[in-house]
C-alpha cells in the first residue's frame, strides 16, 4: 500500500521522484506525472500495476517509471503485469465489492488478497496479455496521434492569426466571436442524475468539460464545439474548456453548443477558442459563468475569405484524420471490451 510523504517535499519542477497520490492523472493505461517528491515513502517500480484503493476504488494503470505512491494507490507485481492489469480491469466489480466506508470508500491489502481470480497457466496469461495489450497500445497510439494533430492545428493557427504583429493584412479586420458562430443553446436539455439512470444507453451525455454519462437518446447529431458556460468555465491558465464533438449526443445546459458560420468552419472555432484567455469575459466569483453576450463579444480577427478558405482546408484535413482515428479507436475499444471478459473467464481460449 502507498504512503504519502509530507507536502513540504512536493514540487512541480521534476526534482526527485515522480509522485502519484491517487488517480487524478491516470490515463487509459498509463498515468502522466505533474508532481515530484524529494522524499520517497513507498516506491513502485516501473511496470508495476497501480490499483486505486481509495474512492473511486478499482481504477488501474501501469507505472511507466519508478514512482512514489501515496495512500490512494497500491502497487502490484506478478509474473505478467500486463495480464494483471487486464485481470483487474475485467474484475473491477470484485474490487469495488470489497469497498468499505460510508463517506470515502476504500479497500485494504488483505481485501485484495482475499479476492479469488481465475488464473490460467503462465504461458496463457502472457498470450492473453499480448492480445489485449496490442489493442490497448493501438488505442493509446491513436490518442497520442490526435493530441499531436491538435497541437499542429493550434500551432498553425497561432502562426497565421496570432503572431502577426500590430498591422493587419489588407482585407482583414477585428470583429467579434459572435460573427463567426451559430448558437444551438436553445436545443439543450439538462437531465438530473435520476433521470439519466432511467435513460441509460449508448449516446454520450456531455457537460461543461467532458462526457458525464451515456443515455438512450440524442438531441444533437453532427460536429459541434462545446464551450463551458458555468461552473467549470476556465482552466488554471485562463483558457476555456473546449470540446470538439462529433456524432449523436445529448448536451446539458452547462456547455454552449456551437458551429461555425460566415466562412468559419467549426474546426476553426475550436482552434480559436483553444488560445483565448476567457477570464475577462467570465462573471460570478462563486459560480463562474460565461453568458452568451460576453461570449459573443470576445474579439476575433476576421481575415479575408481567400485566407479563410485556405486555412479551413488545412483544418479539414487535420480534423478529418482526428475523427478517423477516433472512429477506429471506438471500434478497437469495442473489440477489446468484448474480448476482455471472455478471455479472462476462459470462454475464449488462446492456443499455447
Amino acid at each position: 500500500m502507498g504512503q504519502s510523504p509530507e507536502s513540504d517535499f512536493y514540487n512541480q519542477s521534476e526534482n526527485g521522484t515522480a509522485f502519484l497520490q491517487g488517480i487524478r492523472t491516470f490515463g487509459e493505461k498509463y498515468p502522466s506525472y505533474d508532481t515530484w517528491t524529494t522524499k520517497v515513502t513507498k516506491l513502485a517500480k516501473s511496470g508495476s500495476v497501480l490499483l486505486s484503493v481509495r474512492a473511486p476504488v478499482g481504477e488501474v494503470n501501469i507505472a511507466t517509471r519508478d514512482i512514489c505512491i501515496g495512500r490512494g494507490l497500491m502497487a502490484i507485481n506478478g509474473k505478467s503485469n500486463e495480464f494483471l492489469f487486464q485481470l483487474f480491469k475485467a474484475y473491477k466489480s470484485y474490487v469495488v465489492g470489497k469497498e468499505t466506508g460510508t463517506v470515502y470508500g476504500s479497500v485494504t491489502k488483505d481485501d485484495i488478497a482475499k479476492i479469488k481470480f481465475p488464473f490460467p497457466l503462465e504461458q496463457e496469461q502472457r498470450e492473453i496479455a499480448e492480445i489485449l495489450s496490442s489493442l490497448d497500445d493501438k488505442i493509446e497510439l491513436n490518442r497520442k496521434i490526435n493530441v499531436n494533430l491538435e497541437k499542429l492545428a493550434s500551432s498553425l493557427f497561432k502562426k497565421k492569426f496570432v503572431s502577426i504583429g500590430n498591422q493587419l493584412p489588407e482585407g482583414w479586420r477585428v470583429g467579434t466571436f459572435g460573427e463567426a458562430i451559430i448558437n444551438f443553446d436553445s436545443k439543450r436539455i439538462p437531465l438530473s442524475s435520476r433521470e439519466r439512470e432511467k435513460k441509460q444507453g449508448s449516446y454520450p451525455y456531455y457537460g461543461a468539460t467532458s462526457i458525464m454519462d451515456y443515455v438512450d437518446d440524442f438531441i444533437f447529431d453532427g460536429t459541434y464545439v462545446l464551450l463551458g458556460e458555468d461552473g467549470s468555465v476556465a482552466k488554471e491558465d485562463g483558457k476555456p474548456f473546449v470540446q470538439y464533438v462529433n456524432g449523436k449526443m445529448w448536451v446539458n445546459n452547462h456547455a454552449h453548443v456551437l458551429q461555425g458560420k460566415n466562412g468559419f468552419s467549426t474546426e476553426y472555432i475550436k482552434v480559436f477558442l483553444d488560445q483565448v484567455d476567457i477570464m475577462p469575459f467570465v462573471t460570478g466569483a462563486v459560480q463562474p459563468k460565461l453568458n452568451q453576450a460576453n461570449m459573443n463579444s470576445v474579439p476575433m480577427i476576421i481575415p479575408d475569405q481567400k485566407t479563410l478558405i485556405k486555412f479551413n482546408e488545412i483544418l479539414s484535413a487535420l480534423f478529418g484524420m482526428i475523427l478517423e482515428n477516433e472512429s477506429q479507436t471506438k471500434n478497437l475499444e469495442q473489440v477489446r471490451d468484448s474480448l476482455l471478459p471472455r478471455l479472462m473467464s476462459g470462454k475464449i481460449r488462446v492456443n499455447i
